[in-house]
């Protein structure tokens, strides 16, 4: 049977991209909008501010890079952060209008990030190469989400969130090309806003729904096939964590309101526990820092 914890009550503006960091045995997330960026501690059962930006810059999403640091994705700027410091160092700057929103790294340490759309464009989904060179893949984003690849590292998911839609791509990973792109899955515009996303092991989509107090499972054909209720109206992404990758946590938001209105678990972070899937390590960044 399915468990649902609140196992971190904060009252984040936009809480988003958790990631199980193997190295440390805890989970990080962020804030967005705060740049705050925090740590959960499950054999503790504690969390804390684990490091925040200079001047409140925000902190779209992060990867885990191959040496257990940290890539922060910002307001068009990549840095570097070793856990434990006190400051991060610039990594690259893309010439970008406005921040990052979400971000994945791929098998060979590419990472592909996207950003929101500004007053006069939307936004786009780029791919950071290891050598730290910046390729705009797909263009024209309606805010660019959630992302994910299948087993077979052929099919790369990604969220289009204001389209309503996940798209899927044939994936080339010698060359980090996307092609022939098809709707996957397509919401109702009066369910909820497609968000973050993660692929469990039966290779089914879990996408958080924003607005929508839930992350739903899909099958491979874009069924939706079971859902775990939240607390929270905004309920923003999701990941697989834990030392065998079985439990699931979801990221939350308040975004400005208050929890009479978005939900008593508003801006908190989840662990489902009792699923009968589960999920593996992500893949780890590579890019060049120096």
């Amino acid at each position: 049977m399915t468990r649902l914890q609140r196992v971190a009550d904060t009252q984040h503006d936009t809480g988003e991209g958790p990631l199980w960091h193997p190295d440390e045995d805890c989970l990080y997330w962020v804030d967005i909008p705060a740049g705050e960026l925090y740590r959960y501690d499950p054999d503790a059962e504690t969390h804390a501010l684990a490091y925040e930006t200079d001047g409140d810059q925000p902190i779209g999403g992060f990867t885990i890079q191959a040496d257990g640091s940290l890539l922060l994705f910002q307001n068009g700027r990549v840095s570097r952060w070793q856990p434990g410091s006190e400051s991060a160092t610039l990594v690259t700057e893309v010439d970008a209008d406005t921040r990052f929103n979400d971000v994945i790294a791929d098998p060979e340490g590419r990472v592909f990030c996207g950003t929101m759309p500004g007053e006069n464009s939307l936004g786009d989904l780029y791919r950071l190469d290891v050598d730290a060179t910046v390729t705009t893949v797909v263009g024209d984003v309606d805010i660019a989400n959630g992302m994910g690849f299948t087993a077979d590292l052929e099919t790369f998911y990604f969220t289009e969130s204001e389209a309503h839609r996940i798209y899927a791509f044939d994936y080339d990973r010698e060359t980090g090309a996307l092609s022939n792109r098809r709707t996957f899955v397509e919401t109702p515009d009066d369910d909820g806003v497609p968000d973050g996303l993660t692929v469990d092991e039966d290779d089914y989509v879990w996408s958080a729904r924003w607005n929508g107090g839930r992350a739903v499972r899909y099958d491979r054909s874009g069924e939706p096939i079971a859902e775990i209720a939240v607390p929270a109206r905004k309920v923003s992404s999701v990941t697989f964590a834990g030392p065998e990758y079985d439990d699931l946590y979801l990221t939350t938001a308040l975004e400005g309101g208050d929890r009479e209105e978005e939900g008593d678990g508003a801006g908190a972070l989840f662990r489902a526990t009792g699923l009968e899937t589960g999920g593996s390590e992500t893949f780890r960044s590579r890019v060049r820092t120096e």
